[in-house]
C-alpha cells in the first residue's frame, strides 16, 4: 500500500498543490516551502486521531486565514446614482452571484493504490484503477488495462468554518460517490486499516512511552488487541493508598485537624475525613500519569525516559516503530527530520530500518546523510510561490554530469545546493572558501552596507573548473534555484553561454583568483599577513625573507598552498580598503540581486573585468 497522489487546497501556506509519490520519498526544500503542511495534510485525511479533534481545523488552518468569504463593498449611492443603470445592474448582479458562492474551505484528496487483498475487501465499493505512467486513476478502464494498473482508492477530507455553529467543522469521506450519488464515510476504522502513521520526531519522543491516547505505545496495544487489566488493579491499589505518615506534626496530623475544625462549621453529611491520595482514580487521568521509567548509565537508578538524551529517545521511537509495523505488515510512514539528535550512522539505519518496515516511507529532512539514501528518483524538491501554489520538481542531472560523480560529491557539492533557495557556483575551492568569509568579513567592518551570504540565503559550491559551472546552473535552475557564478575571465563564445545560463555571473580579468587578490590589496595588507604566520620551511630556500620579494612570496604562498584556504585567511585580516575592489563590488551584485533592489526583469550586468 502506498499514497501515489496528493492534492491539497488552501491548507496553511498552500493555496494549491498536486504531488506524486514513488514508493520510498524524501521531500526537501528551503524552511517553510511546506514539506511539514504536506505531511499534515497527509495526517488530515488519512491519520485516524487527526480528525477526529474537536475541531479538527482552525483560523491559523486556512490559506492566508481566509475561511469566511469576503463580499465587495457597494459603490457609494451618488457614484452609483452616476453610472449608467446596465453597468449598476451588472455589478449588482456580480455581486450576487458572489454570495451565492461557498465560503474559503481546506480540501484534501489522496489517492492510495496497492491495496492489499484485505482493503480491496473492505473498500470494495470503493476500489478504483491507478496508472501510474499517467500519473491518474483510470475512468472506466478496460480488462487490459486493469491487469498493468493498480487497485486504489481515494479519499477527502474537507474543512470548513461553520456560521451557525460559529465552529470549525470537517469530515472525511471515499471522493468516489455511489449510484445515487452521496458520498460514503471514510471511519476512524477505515483509516486504522490503511495505516497511516505520522511521527513529529521531537513531539513524539515525549510521550512514546506513557498511555495517552495515540502514543505509540498505545497504538500498539490496540494493534495487538491488548486489554491490559492495569486500569481496575491499579484504581483499587491506589484508593487505599492514603498520603498521610502517621508522625507527630507530619500530614496525618494535619489532616485529623482540618477534619476537627470541619465538625464544627458543617454537619458530616456535607463532607468529612479529608485525605490525599496520589491520583484522580480514573482511567483518563492515569493515561495522562503512567509512563516508563529507565536506568541511566550502568547503576540501578532508574529514570522517566523522558529524561534520556534526545538521541535515545529518538531511538526508541524506532524501536516502537519496528513493533508498530511488525503487528500491521502494511504501513505507510511519514517522518519528519530523523536527523534530530542522531549522529550520522544512526540517521541510515532509521532510514533504511523503517523502509524494510514499511510499505511506504515518506521523510522531510535537511541532512545529506539521510538525503543520500533516497538517490535521485526519491528525492522531491519541493517550492513555493508567492501565490502559494507549491511545486514539485524532478532532479535531471545534465549530460555531463554522472550519476557516479553525483553520488561521491553528493555532501560536499551537491546536497547544500538542493537545501538552499539561492546558489554561487565557484570555479575552484580557493573562490569558494573565499567568497563567504570575505562577505562576513565586509558585514562586520561595514554592517550597513553589506550582508553575510548566509543571511542571502545563498550557499557557495565548488564547481571544480569553469567548464562545469554552466552544467551544474542547469541543474540548480531547474528545481527553481537562483544561480550566480564567479570565475576568472572567459572568451567571448564561454562568457555568452554563462550569462544565458546563470543569473548574475561574476568576472575578473586576471588569470587566477590568486593574481586578483594580490593585484588588488596594498603591500601593508600583505606585510601584516606574513608577520602573523609561520613561514613554510618548503619556501625558505626560494624566499628566505619573504618581505624583499613580497609580492612574488605571497603569490607563490598562496598558489601552492591554496587548497587550504589561505587566500581566505588573507582576505579576512585585511581591512575594508584592502580588500579588492572587485570582491567588494561582486557582494554587493550578489546583494542586490538577492534583496530584489534591481528589477527581476533586469538582473545585474556581469562585474567588470579589472584590467
Amino acid at each position: 500500500m502506498r499514497i501515489s497522489k496528493l492534492s491539497i487546497k488552501n491548507f496553511r501556506g498552500v493555496a494549491k498543490a498536486d504531488l506524486i509519490f514513488p514508493s520510498h520519498a524524501v521531500l526537501i526544500g528551503d524552511n517553510n516551502t511546506g514539506k511539514s503542511t504536506v505531511l499534515e495534510a497527509l495526517d488530515l485525511v488519512l491519520g485516524p486521531d487527526r480528525a477526529h479533534r474537536m475541531p479538527p481545523v482552525d483560523e491559523h488552518d486556512f490559506f492566508q486565514g481566509k475561511y469566511i468569504l469576503s463580499v465587495p463593498e457597494p459603490k457609494p449611492a451618488a457614484v452609483a446614482a452616476a453610472n449608467d443603470a446596465d453597468v449598476a445592474a451588472e455589478e449588482a448582479e456580480q455581486v450576487a452571484e458572489l454570495v451565492e458562492e461557498t465560503a474559503p474551505v481546506i480540501r484534501i484528496d489522496a489517492t492510495v493504490c496497492d491495496l492489499s487483498d484485505e482493503q480491496k475487501a473492505r473498500f470494495f465499493a470503493n476500489v478504483e484503477w491507478w496508472d501510474d505512467e499517467q500519473g491518474c486513476v483510470l475512468e472506466q478502464p478496460s480488462a487490459e488495462q486493469i491487469a498493468t494498473a493498480s487497485p486504489c482508492i481515494r479519499v477527502s477530507f474537507i474543512g470548513w468554518y461553520d456560521v451557525e455553529e460559529d465552529d470549525f467543522s470537517g469530515e472525511t469521506f471515499f471522493t468516489k460517490t455511489d449510484d445515487d450519488g452521496l458520498r460514503q464515510s471514510f471511519r476512524k476504522k477505515d483509516k486504522q486499516i490503511c495505516g497511516f502513521l505520522y511521527l513529529r520526531t521531537l513531539r513524539t519522543g515525549s510521550r512514546a512511552l506513557s498511555l495517552e491516547r495515540g502514543s505509540l505505545l498505545d497504538i500498539i496495544l490496540r494493534l495487538q488487541e491488548a486489554r491490559p487489566k492495569l486500569w481496575e488493579d491499579s484504581l483499587e491499589a491506589l484508593s487505599s493508598l492514603q498520603l498521610s505518615d502517621g508522625v507527630e506534626g507530619g500530614l496525618g496530623e494535619v489532616l485529623e485537624s482540618v477534619n476537627t475544625a470541619l465538625k464544627k462549621y458543617v454537619p458530616k453529611e456535607w463532607g468529612a475525613q479529608p485525605q490525599l491520595r496520589v491520583s484522580n482514580l480514573t482511567r483518563e487521568h492515569l493515561r495522562k500519569v503512567v509512563t516508563a521509567f529507565m536506568s541511566t548509565g550502568e547503576g540501578e537508578h532508574l529514570a522517566p525516559y523522558y529524561r534520556q538524551g534526545t538521541g535515545t529517545i529518538n531511538m526508541l521511537v524506532l524501536a516502537l516503530l519496528s513493533q508498530i509495523a511488525a503487528g500491521k505488515q502494511n504501513v505507510i510512514f511519514a517522518m519528519e527530520e530523523p536527523e534530530i539528535a542522531i549522529p550520522p550512522y544512526a540517521q541510515k539505519q532509521i532510514v533504511n530500518e523503517v523502509r524494510k518496515l514499511s510499505s511506504q516511507t515518506i521523510f522531510t529532512s535537511h541532512s545529506p546523510y539521510v538525503i543520500e539514501e533516497f538517490g535521485v528518483e526519491g528525492t522531491i524538491p519541493l517550492s513555493r510561490d508567492a501565490a502559494g501554489v507549491l511545486v514539485q520538481r524532478k532532479i535531471v542531472l545534465p549530460a555531463s554530469i554522472k550519476p557516479k560523480f553525483y553520488r561521491q560529491n553528493f555532501r560536499t557539492v551537491f546536497c547544500e545546493g538542493l537545501l538552499s533557495r539561492r546558489v554561487l557556483l565557484a570555479e575552484g575551492a580557493t573562490e569558494a572558501i573565499a567568497f563567504p568569509a570575505v562577505a562576513r568579513r565586509l558585514s562586520k567592518l561595514r554592517p550597513g552596507e553589506f550582508k553575510t551570504l548566509e543571511s542571502l540565503g545563498v550557499c557557495t559550491l565548488d564547481a571544480g573548473s569553469e567548464s562545469k559551472i554552466i552544467a551544474m546552473a542547469g541543474l540548480y535552475r531547474d528545481l527553481g534555484k537562483e544561480v550566480i557564478c564567479a570565475c576568472d575571465a572567459q572568451d567571448a563564445a564561454v562568457t555568452a553561454n554563462m550569462e544565458a545560463a546563470l543569473d548574475v555571473v561574476l568576472m575578473h580579468g586576471e588569470k587566477g583568483f590568486e593574481k586578483m587578490v594580490l593585484a588588488g590589496t596594498t603591500v601593508a595588507a600583505m606585510e601584516r599577513y606574513i608577520a602573523s604566520i609561520t613561514w613554510p620551511e618548503a619556501l625558505k630556500a626560494q624566499f628566505p625573507n619573504p618581505n624583499a620579494d613580497l609580492a612574488n612570496a605571497m603569490q607563490t604562498y598562496l598558489s601552492k598552498y591554496k587548497g587550504e584556504g589561505v587566500a581566505a585567511d588573507f582576505l579576512v585580516q585585511c581591512e575594508f580598503e584592502e580588500i579588492p575592489e572587485w570582491i567588494r563590488e561582486a557582494c554587493l551584485a550578489i546583494q542586490k540581486f538577492c534583496v530584489g533592489e534591481e528589477d527581476e526583469a533586469n538582473p545585474p550586468a556581469p562585474v567588470e573585468a579589472n584590467t
